[in-house]
């Protein structure tokens, strides 16, 4: 673990692998200091926001373990998908497996939001399978809002409709981020997901 100050009021926190950032979020979230207004997870890092000084932050934020097998421990929502998507058959061959097989592995993994970015509500989720799969070689100029993609070792769900370089496996109609909501985004750190198949194609 590495501390190193981001400006006046935050601090941020380098670990090792995903699996750490998720741990300290998770017992971080659980037990924030006096004055931390905001928790930022990422891929290696945890920016940390606060309102006080950074001297005493730096020995809470440095005393922190990172809990053990906290991979998914928030509350579960399920999306429902058609996979019709572009890619699903690219998805398989890379995997070595039939379209079927893809759904049924993407279905019945329980995914967790590690953290988000790109675009407002996008969450980068996670499993625990082996999820290596590479992004388009050309990435397309439009994905539509609610396709349901693969790249790396992530998940996700295009909140709106953007550029994009994802494997696409297909789509839902759950609005991903809705600014009429009270919370606007539907995916935050640490809420777990799992994909249902509507049977559609």
């Amino acid at each position: 673990m590495r501390l190193l100050p981001a400006g006046d009021h935050a601090l941020l926190v380098e670990l090792a692998s995903l699996d750490e950032v998720l741990g300290y979020y998770t017992a971080l979230a659980e037990d924030p200091p006096e004055g931390v207004v905001d928790i930022v997870p990422a891929a290696r890092t945890v920016l940390v926001t606060t309102t006080g000084e950074l001297d005493g932050l730096a020995r809470r934020l440095g005393a922190i373990e990172p809990l053990a097998g906290s991979r998914g421990t928030g509350d579960l929502i399920e999306i429902p998908v058609v996979y019709d998507g572009e890619d699903l058959q690219d998805v398989a061959e890379l995997l070595g497996c039939s379209q079927r097989e893809v759904i049924e592995r993407h279905t019945a993994e329980e995914w967790t939001v590690a953290f988000c970015g790109f675009s407002p509500g996008f969450g980068y989720l996670t499993g625990a399978g082996d999820w290596d799969v590479p992004r388009r070689k050309s990435p397309r100029t439009k994905v539509p809002a609610g396709a349901v993609a693969l790249a790396g070792e992530f998940s996700g769900v295009y909140p709106r409709e953007s550029p994009g370089g994802w494997q696409l496996l297909g789509r839902t109609e759950v609005k991903i981020f809705d600014q009429d909501r009270r919370l606007a985004a539907l995916l935050h750190p640490g809420r777990r997901v799992r994909f249902t198949d509507t049977g559609r194609r």
